[in-house]
């Protein structure tokens, strides 16, 4: 099969089209033909060797797709040659062909274009842990998000909508903050002014928020602890501006029962992932389906131009996910 390869570590000069074995099933899955595969943050970071795949998975980046089911294991039911599907993936996603595990395979509505589906499957699932499992969102919460313009971000602000509770975000840009309130974000925070942190004191009397959806790690940390309320919880889901907090008062966590929570998605168990995926899929295809959800992408390239869209992914102007087309 044709492949996004890697040419040793580096820049987006390092990926190119090539050759790579077929996968193997195993019997509980699926062989899927890849038609489209998306962008992540993860994938940048393996492509320059800070993010290595887990041991024993494809070291092809990728870490969604969507696709047309080739052939299904002999253990597997309810799937089809040619039914359409889209999935998370360890890795894998920047190619061809693809083995899926059937459990983890979710059903693209009849009016959803490749495109559209490849840009649910890591975004969504990793708002839908982050939110619904780790931090245990209730409906009256108020929860601000940071990058709400990513691709998570965009994931989260609608999940939260359809759950009943209220969102808040950062971006960098006027145009991304109003972005991110059509998609029912609450009110929105340009960082490039500075300090968010009152701001989120004004915008909620003084209270704070009960979850904080944190991509950027140490620049934000204190400002975060300060802007959470009483139990708030805050989700540390990456670490884009740095890792090592100098000070931390573990009296004030202590004294508002705050929790500090990491997360990571790909190193989970499969079954983890499996049943993720179900509890995921009952709640939001149905929603996909009748336009309540949507997934939001911003650019589609085809895959032949993989270091433009991975170049365009490291600028920071999408809004929303980057789709590679597989042609």
């Amino acid at each position: 099969m044709k492949a996004v390869l890697m040419d040793g570590f580096g820049g987006p000069e390092v990926l190119s089209l090539g050759t790579a074995p077929d996968p193997v099933i195993g019997e509980s899955e699926l062989l899927v033909r890849v038609r489209a595969t998306a962008l992540n943050r993860a994938d940048l970071l393996q492509r320059m060797g800070g993010y290595p795949a887990p041991k024993g998975t494809s070291d092809i980046l990728g870490l969604e797709m969507a696709g047309e089911v080739v052939h299904a294991g002999p253990a597997v039911s309810g799937w089809k040659r040619g039914d359409r599907v889209c999935a998370l993936l360890p890795g894998g996603g920047y190619a061809e062909l693809v083995a899926v595990p059937a459990g983890m395979a979710m059903r693209i509505p009849d009016d959803m274009t490749f495109e559209q589906a490849a840009a649910i499957p890591e975004v969504f699932l990793t708002a839908y842990l982050n939110l619904f499992r780790l931090a245990g969102m209730q409906a009256d919460d108020k929860i601000l998000v940071h990058a709400g313009a990513s691709g998570v971000g965009t994931a989260a602000i609608q999940l939260i909508r359809e759950a009943g509770a209220t969102s808040m975000v950062t971006a960098g840009s006027s145009d991304k903050l109003n972005q991110c309130i059509q998609l029912g974000a609450t009110a929105g925070w340009n960082y490039k002014n500075g300090p968010f942190a009152s701001w989120v004191h004004e915008r909620t009397d003084g209270r704070g928020v009960d979850i904080i959806l944190d991509f950027i790690g140490e620049p934000y940390f204190e400002q975060n602890i300060t802007s959470l309320a009483v139990d708030g919880r805050l989700v540390v889901i990456g670490t884009m501006g740095g890792t090592d907090v100098s000070t931390l008062n573990l009296g004030e966590i202590l004294r508002r029962r705050l929790q500090i929570i990491g997360t990571a998605l790909r190193s989970r168990s499969r079954s983890y992932k499996i049943q993720l995926t179900q509890d995921f899929a009952a709640f939001a295809l149905p929603r996909f389906a009748d336009g309540r959800l949507k997934p939001v992408v911003d650019r589609v390239f085809d895959w032949t131009e993989v270091q433009a869209a991975h170049a365009y992914m490291a600028s920071n102007a999408n809004t929303g996910k980057i789709v590679l087309r597989v042609s």
